[in-house]
Formats: structure tokens, sequence, C-alpha cells
């Protein structure tokens, strides 16, 4: 298998330093504002949803595939929430929101792939005690 990194530089106090996080050909600032509030720039929790995002709907492409039929297009939005709880800032919930394009196959049988892409990608495994939901929609 592969090994991949990122990073991450932090600069200065909690609320007023800030930072930039890189992975592949990525960059992005971020800063408390942008993490706890609605400031400009990108945080850890966006970074989760599109990993999220991205493992959910290839693997769920790979699934697909094993019934020997080729999705269009699978795509997913995941909605990251953070919350709190006794230990401090906690993601505490993600919701998959993913719309196939899928000649070929069943409602019934794209809804079961649905929840063996949730069990089975690697990030939701990671993610372990989070609770993940999954709305799946299938176009055709």
């Amino acid at each position: 298998m592969t090994t991949r990194k990122a990073t991450a530089l932090w600069n200065g106090s909690l609320k007023e330093g800030n930072g930039t996080m890189k992975y592949g050909t990525f960059e992005g600032p971020y800063t408390f504002s942008s993490r706890f509030e609605e400031g400009k720039g990108t945080n850890p929790e966006e970074l989760v949803g599109a990993a999220h995002a991205g493992c959910f709907s290839m693997f769920l492409s790979a699934l697909i595939g094993k019934k020997d039929i080729t999705a269009k297009t699978v795509e997913t939005t995941a909605v990251v929430e953070l919350g709190k709880d006794d230990k401090g800032p906690k993601i505490t919930s993600i919701t998959l929101n993913c719309e196939a394009n899928v000649p070929g196959i069943s409602e019934a049988d794209f809804q079961q792939l649905v929840q063996d892409a949730k069990e089975g990608c690697p990030i939701s495994r990671l993610l372990t005690g989070t609770e993940i939901k999954v709305n799946a929609t299938l176009k055709s």
C-alpha cells in the first residue's frame, strides 16, 4: 500500500495566529476564525470532509464495479459537524450526501452498496465512534 503525508504550520497564539495546511498540490490558510467562526480560509474539519467524500465516492464506485457495472458519476458532499464534549471541540457527526448516476443498477442493490461503502471505506473506518449518516440518491 501507500504512505501519504500532509503538513501544517501554525504561527502565534490560538485566536490571533494563523497557519497553512499542505497536502499534495493543495495549500490553504487557516485561522481561528476560519475554523470556529465564518472567516476566510479552510480548516481541518473541511479537509476531513473532503477526504471522507473522496474516499466514499471511490469506494462506492469500486463496489459498483464488482457488479460488472460502471458508474457514470458518484458525487458526494460531506457535512462535518463540529461540537464539543468534556475534553473540548470534537467532530460529532458527518453526513455524506451522495448522488450517483449508475445505469443498470436497481435501487435496492445501489442502497446496499451505499451501506457497504459507508462501513468499508478507509476514512469511515478511521472515524469509528463518530456518527456517520448517508443520504444517497440514484440518478439514471
